[in-house]
């Protein structure tokens, strides 16, 4: 479903009789769909009247037991069942409460994770729980404040923590469909909202919006979210008077919090230097790793190393044991969540989550992000995988080799995605290449690039090997393959003007 109350009241209501929801990517379809369906062990399919093309095309391809419901229509096709005319038809007593347990599964939130499709995360409800206390005694939402979310409600960001600050703490919640940067300061003026939720390319939005006389007049106190970039951050709270931001670190699957607490650019979070270091490792901790293979660098004891002040490395969760809340509940497919342990850490038979990030340390225990590792690249803020992307241009493509990487793009928050097809004759159906991405995958993964090669390079495992190309990025000045760049319905040839024009931002992606 799209952003609306009714989203929340019904996998709140299901929590609450034992039932898990999966919340699932309202831009999804085709089989990154069904994938997500079948790989959460759906038995029903709960979706919005603007959703339901896509479910209907996906509905031949999944099990036969699967019941669908949607909301809204009076009117709906055979084998789905119309769940506002059904409810009117059920007693409005209170159902037999499910007895919950703290680490019963709550909800399942799909992450990219580094490799693969879409992957169901788990949520208990001890994690809920623990992310509403976030909203009331960390970032200090009280009920009279009024919050503006218009991130995705199946993010774990704008669904669980911004409708946690409602629940928890009776705060009122300002809804958005669709984020839109013209009307964000607006909207909450409007409502006279105190607190916003963002992700960093929110941020950048809103700075291209011209400058306005209004642009202060609002009551906003405090913004709180993930990822706005250090090079634009004084700019931006300056710009639009923002007292505090709360930059928070955290993943939906993973044992690793932090909240910049104290206003400090740039910085995720903070380990205090003062306390004995045995404790700050359990808080979180930074491994030294390969810069190309990202494996922990060991010494002569086994164990990993930390870095040195000023010094990219892994973050890492250490788990303590086993009911800790810092428990890595991982995937529902086990042999996902198996890849992001890492064993043997600081002393043997210890292990750890493995975040996927490399993250710097300041000498006075500030915490910057720096760079995510894996298969995985962030653009228009959200997880793009590579692999999924790879499969998908393949198959369109009668199964040519493809590699699929994220590149910088001047000063843009993330990495736009970028795909080397081998085509020795140079020559590709860009047409019918972009009408069937378009059809394939969410906007935001579709390639904005692309580079025509003659071969790939295979590692002596044979994995793809990609390190060379992500460096060459897309400049056309040192790059003597075909290049190519998404404008509008089609690619056309990126010319070094037209790389100039990008880097620039007159052209704006």
């Amino acid at each position: 479903m799209t952003n609306q109350p009714q989203y929340v009241c019904i996998w709140l209501g299901l929590a609450k009789i034992g039932v898990v929801t999966a919340l699932i990517n309202s831009n999804l379809t085709s089989k990154p769909l069904s994938h997500c369906i079948r790989s959460a062990l759906c038995k029903a399919v709960i979706f919005s009247d603007d959703l339901s093309t896509a479910v209907y095309d996906v509905k031949p391809e999944l099990p036969e037991y699967i019941k669908y419901f949607q909301l809204g229509k009076s009117e709906t096709p055979e084998g789905i069942i119309n769940l506002k005319m059904s409810m009117q038809n059920v007693p409005n007593t209170v159902p037999i409460e499910h007895k919950i347990q703290h680490d019963d599964q709550f909800v399942y939130i799909y992450t990219s994770g580094t490799t693969g499709l879409p992957k169901a995360a788990i949520f208990p409800h001890s994690r809920f729980i623990l992310v509403s206390f976030l909203s009331e005694d960390v970032l200090g939402i009280t009920s009279d404040d009024v919050l503006y979310n218009a991130l995705p409600l199946y993010h774990s960001a704008g669904g669980l923590v911004g409708v946690g600050a409602a629940i928890m703490t009776g705060a009122t919640v300002v809804l958005r469909t669709k984020f839109s940067a013209a009307n964000f300061i607006s909207d909450c003026a409007h409502y006279k909202c105190t607190t916003a939720l963002y992700i960093g390319e929110i941020c950048r939005y809103l700075l291209a919006v011209p400058e306005k006389p209004t642009d202060k007049q609002h009551c906003l106190r405090m913004i709180t979210g993930i990822g706005l970039r250090p090079i634009i951050w004084r700019e931006f709270v300056e710009r639009f008077n923002i007292p505090k931001v709360m930059e928070m670190y955290g993943s939906t699957e993973g044992n690793l919090l932090f909240v910049n607490y104290d206003n400090k650019i740039g910085a995720i979070g903070f380990i205090p230097q003062i306390i004995p270091k045995f404790f700050s490792r359990s808080i979180g901790a930074i491994i030294r790793v390969n810069p190309d293979t990202m494996e922990p660098v060991r010494g002569n004891d086994g164990l990993c190393i930390e870095c040195d002040i000023d010094e990219p490395g892994m973050f890492i969760g250490i788990i303590p044991y086993e009911n800790s809340v810092k428990k890595f509940h991982g995937y529902l497919d086990r042999a996902e969540s198996r890849k992001k342990y890492l064993y043997d850490v600081f002393k043997k038979g210890d292990r750890a989550f493995v975040s996927g990030d490399l993250i710097m340390m300041d000498e006075l225990g500030y915490l910057y992000f720096k760079d995510r590792t894996g298969d995985t690249f962030r653009w228009k803020g959200e997880n793009v995988s590579t692999s999924e992307v790879e499969a998908i241009i393949s198959s369109l493509l009668e199964l040519k080799d493809c590699i699929v990487y994220g590149v910088e793009v001047g000063e843009l928050e993330g990495r736009a995605g970028m795909a080397a097809i081998v085509e020795p004759s140079g020559t590709l159906d860009f047409d019918g290449l972009a009408n069937s991405l378009k059809t394939s995958l969410p906007s935001y993964a579709i390639p904005l690039f692309i580079r025509l090669i003659p071969e790939v390079a295979i590692t002596g495992t044979f994995k793809l090997k990609k390190t060379d190309l992500v460096k060459d990025g897309f400049n056309p000045s040192t790059i003597k393959d075909p290049l190519f760049f998404r404008n509008g319905s089609t690619y056309v040839p990126l010319t070094k003007e037209l790389y100039e024009q990008i880097i620039s931002g007159k052209i704006r992606v």
